[in-house]
């Protein structure tokens, strides 16, 4: 279930995104850093995240990963967003393929303000 209360919708094929690599931001469970917020990433974004330790930027062929860009959906974990959203450099998100358990850690008018689809 989305952020919305209808069926989360996938985010991202090309990069294939998601904790579970299905391309949606769902949670079974498992996933200890909530792959859960879909979004639109920024260089800005990307930038802050590196700055944090986790560099999206950087290929890593050896996990199958291509490096991330601006302009690419990804599922974010969510604590980062907020995190993120906190420091003003919060990306643009899909609701509709942000999986309900993102509101564990940010709210949805938050999310809303950052939103591309309507809500």
């Amino acid at each position: 279930m989305n952020v919305l209360g209808g069926e989360l919708e996938s985010c991202s094929l090309d990069p294939l995104t998601g904790y579970y690599r299905t391309g949606c931001c769902e949670n079974h469970g498992d996933d200890p850093g909530m792959h859960v917020v879909c979004a639109i990433l920024t260089n800005e974004f990307l930038e802050y995240s590196q700055a944090q330790g986790n560099d999206l930027s950087t290929p890593m062929p050896q996990y199958g990963f291509p490096g991330l860009h601006d302009g690419d959906q990804w599922c974010l974990c969510a604590p980062r967003w907020q995190e993120a959203f906190e420091a003003g450099v919060a990306p643009k998100v899909r609701l509709a393929s942000t999986h309900v358990s993102a509101l564990e850690y940010t709210s949805l008018a938050d999310l809303r303000a950052h939103a591309i689809d309507p809500g």
